[in-house]
């Protein structure tokens, strides 16, 4: 019988932790990984908190390197051209045809940019991104950040040396993960000079470069990278020219009207104005004009506004069905709607019907958890086996590092598709910690801890036990009392 042929495209996270594991449970199989970058993406020294909460650090590394761990997998740099489902078969951009008997797509996202083909529009998403953002940042004075998820959150946090305008389309800050009481927990630390002490660096990921990787790079065409991983920006110089530490100013409940050159400005007989609100007199190489019509001048914009579902080259000639956010539609075993094609990561949109407390989010901790399960149902597949939905999708769980404080979001933490029947128990100490935990019908269905609150693996616990916790939810976030006494 011949070695059957899995391929997987894309050298982030979902797609190495993909291969990995069809390295691991793959008998008698070749599997091939193809990479836009040379430098892929490795999950390194994973810790399971809980059942459901993982933490792990990010290693960016040459793609040769992940045959050191697994010498099943063949990983090739190139990019794909076109997808020909009936034949199984791949175009790769240097002429040659690849053919599969499994295929996995892990080609992540790409940036939503408010202006394209714009050189002060920056889009931040992979490792060759970030290191233009540096070099331009080395002489700016100002910059404007746009967008209001965790790249933006990070970078306004990170960033040293220059003055920050953020604008954000919501009502308070980082409203893609948490509520406005959280927010406003965060806005004390805005300003605040960061911690560069060992102990308050965060150290989950880490670059590695050689200089084989720089000469293929400089070879190549620019390509676009896979997506960057936890706490990107807390071990990278971000500094601009001026001398200052954090100076950051939020515009609130703001859009991008348009971005206007310096003869734009002129042209229309606009002004700008300065973060106080005067007039601005400096010479700014481009313009952001905000639907408050309030103009900033700045030397670079960053457009973290989110990205959408690299599908393109796979769409032709190909009946894969997309999901109205333009992820391809996969089932309960990430199966899309093209046999033998499968989908893992920011690249597809979960279609199956969700546990009560799981929904999608297109975030490292999910794109590994696809991956791997996206490898066990292949394997599953090609031996006729049936499989069921993994235990990680009963439960949204997710950890992050916001303003250097541990972020754990859990379940419906925002009260997601809730009515408007839920109780909020709320516990705030000022500068150390902020809990919040949603209750439904007397049972906890999501939470948002923030800090060193240590109350995470009973959280857990409690939304997947759905405990009535009416005889306890007075007492639940009360300081000094250990909440697992309760239910041992």
């Amino acid at each position: 019988m011949p070695d059957l042929k899995y391929v997987v495209v894309g050298g982030g996270i979902a797609g190495v932790t993909c291969a990995e594991t069809l390295s691991l449970f793959a008998e008698n199989a070749t599997i091939t990984l193809l990479s836009a970058s040379p430098l892929i993406k490795t999950v390194t020294n994973l810790i399971q908190i809980t059942p459901n909460i993982e933490s792990f650090d990010v290693e960016e590394q040459p793609y040769k390197h992940v045959k050191e761990g697994h010498c099943k997998v063949q990983v090739i740099h190139t990019t794909v051209n076109s997808l020909c489902a009936q034949e199984k078969r791949l175009h790769l951009s240097d002429g040659k045809t690849l053919d599969y008997d499994q295929l996995c797509i892990c080609t992540g996202g790409k940036p939503k940019l408010i202006a394209v083909d714009n050189p002060y529009v920056l889009g931040i998403r992979d490792t060759e991104s970030v290191k233009e953002f540096q070099k331009k940042l080395k002489t700016a004075q100002r910059i404007v950040i746009v967008g209001n998820g965790g790249i933006a959150t990070e970078l306004v946090y990170e960033l040293e040396g220059c003055e920050v305008i953020w604008a954000i389309k919501d009502k308070s800050i980082s409203h893609t993960f948490v509520d406005a009481g959280a927010a406003e927990f965060f806005m004390a630390h805005l300003n605040k000079a960061k911690d560069n002490s060992p102990e308050g660096l965060s150290k989950r990921l880490k670059y590695t470069t050689n200089e084989e990787c720089e000469v293929m790079m400089s070879d190549k065409k620019p390509v676009m990278g896979s997506a960057l991983g936890p706490d990107w920006a807390a071990q990278l110089d971000i500094r601009g020219a001026q001398q200052m530490s954090h100076r950051v100013h939020v515009e609130h409940e703001v859009e991008v009207e348009r971005v206007l050159s310096p003869d734009d400005l002129t042209l229309l007989g606009l002004k700008a104005c300065s973060v106080d609100q005067g007039q601005d007199f400096t010479n700014w190489p481009v313009y952001v004009q905000l639907t408050n019509s309030k103009i900033y001048g700045c030397d670079i914009i960053v457009s973290a506004t989110g990205v959408e579902p690299f599908t393109e080259v796979f769409l032709p000639g190909n009946n894969i069905d997309l999901a109205p956010d333009g992820g391809m539609k996969v089932n309960s075993k990430m199966e899309t709607s093209e046999p033998h094609v499968y989908a893992a990561g920011d690249v597809c949109t979960a279609c199956w019907d969700p546990s009560p407390y799981w929904q999608q989010m297109r975030l490292w901790s999910q794109a590994r958890q696809m991956g791997c399960y996206a490898a066990k149902c292949m394997v599953a597949a090609t031996k006729g086996e049936n499989i069921t939905l993994d235990f990680c999708f009963e439960l949204f769980a997710h950890v992050t590092t916001f303003f250097n404080f541990k972020v754990i979001l859990l379940g419906k933490f925002n009260a997601q598709n809730l009515s408007n029947d839920y109780e909020v128990l709320l516990r705030v100490t000022k500068g150390q910690e902020y809990v919040k935990a949603i209750l439904h019908n007397n049972r906890l269905v999501g939470a948002i801890l923030i800090g060193e609150t240590d109350l995470e693996e009973t959280f857990e616990n409690l939304i997947l036990n759905g405990l009535d916790l009416t005889a306890f939810k007075d007492n639940l976030l009360e300081p000094g009392i250990d909440v697992d006494d309760f239910f041992d």
